[in-house]
């Protein structure tokens, strides 16, 4: 990022959801650009207009249809000198990334019959979900104004910990480091299952930590205890995953949640009791 940055090129950042795309976007607007962070969300309904702007007609009318003061901005102006966050750009139609590709280019745009020049500076970042197919084909022609940077999950445990006790909601209530610990470790043994095609993401640890937090809070404890963190592994987990066709039609993915976690819970206690610790 830091490198792409340095040169004024235009980024889109590649990764699952839950990674940390916006946020990384989002610090990039605060050291850089005074804050100034405009976000576009990507979605098939998105118009050309919603984006660049309109001509209005009862101002065309009084001012004139090429004239200045008829044009509506969009949301591309109002990143001016700052930092333009489109999510999930590929879900955007291919004509939107048609005027997208002008406004790169050239500096200006085409709404409807009309020609409009302006002088925007702004940094654009972009994110993708690679693993959605649900997304809108990217011209290559689009792809070739953007430097891809690739973003994945914590590399290390400790890295994903801290990042759960940061962004995640803090009750009265003490949680142990080594469940956390727990906690975590599970969310990431499940990104390993070959049975899953859709992984939980660092939302999904910092999900788990918030909710076992709540659970003790309810039963007026003042510490976190295993099964705090064991009541909320299904609500938490299971619609964050996805089984790979030669699963999904043996179990749900509920089913298969509670079967990992025993399984997880089972090998803790075998270990533990060997005098050995997989975490």
């Amino acid at each position: 990022m830091k490198s792409a940055l340095l040169m004024n090129r235009h980024v889109i950042i590649v990764g699952p959801p839950g990674i940390g795309k916006t946020t990384l976007a989002k610090n990039v607007a605060k050291l850089l650009t005074d804050n100034k962070f405009v976000r576009i969300q990507g979605s098939p309904d998105l118009t050309v207009e919603d984006l660049l702007g309109d001509i209005d007609p009862i101002k065309a009318m009084e001012f004139g249809p090429l004239s200045l003061k008829a044009f509506t901005k969009g949301k591309i102006f109002k990143a001016d000198k700052g930092v333009l966050f489109f999510d999930e750009i590929n879900r955007c139609p291919e004509k939107l990334q048609n005027a997208l590709l002008q406004v790169l280019e050239e500096g200006k745009a085409t709404i409807g019959s009309y020609d409009v020049d302006f002088d925007i500076d702004f940094i654009f970042i972009g994110t993708m979900n690679p693993e959605d197919s649900s997304t809108e084909k990217m011209s290559d022609v689009l792809l070739d104004r953007f430097d891809l940077v690739y973003m994945g999950y914590p590399e290390a445990i400790e890295i994903e910990n801290e990042i759960v006790i940061k962004k995640g909601e803090k009750a009265d209530v003490n949680f142990p480091e080594k469940l956390l610990h727990t906690a975590v470790y599970f969310v990431r043994l499940l990104r390993e299952d070959e049975k899953l095609s859709k992984k939980p993401s660092v939302r999904a640890s910092i999900g788990l930590y918030e909710r076992a937090q709540s659970n003790a809070l309810l039963k007026g404890k003042k510490s976190v205890s295993f099964e705090d963190i064991e009541e909320a592994v299904i609500s938490v987990i299971s619609h964050r995953i996805e089984l790979k066709p030669s699963a999904k039609y043996l179990q749900s993915p509920k089913e298969f949640i509670k079967e990992r976690f025993e399984k997880f819970i089972q090998n803790q206690e075998e270990l533990r009791a060997e005098g050995r610790d997989s975490l």
